[in-house]
């Protein structure tokens, strides 16, 4: 699996690449089929934008994108929003009862 970060509109230092590089890096423990990762860094006069791309199995890419004034609350906000559409994923693929919707009848 590959990590790619880039930076727009800032001098990434390598305590913040480090820091995203391996909060990225533990997404694969939500959902194995993931083949690529991507962390967009941008710095805007409002704070930071998080963008993060999970390039993933059989699926269109699942994006999340987080707006702080920290850098690092962006990096942890978009994780976490990247951990609940992984895990939604997931069980999803996994659901193999096909649950009909409420109000539906069983045939």
């Amino acid at each position: 699996m590959q990590v790619t970060i880039t930076a727009k509109h800032i001098d990434l230092s390598n305590s913040i690449e480090e820091y995203a590089r391996t909060k990225a890096e533990k997404l694969t423990r939500y959902y194995d089929r993931t083949e690529q990762i991507d962390v967009k860094i941008e710095k805007t006069t409002h704070g930071f934008i998080i963008e993060i791309i999970c390039d993933v199995e059989h699926h269109d890419p699942i994006v999340a994108t987080s707006e702080e004034m920290d850098v690092y609350a962006a990096i942890d906000g978009c994780i976490d929003k990247s951990v609940r559409q992984l895990t939604d994923l997931k069980s999803k693929t996994k659901d193999h009862k096909h649950n009909t919707p409420t109000g539906g009848q069983e045939r």
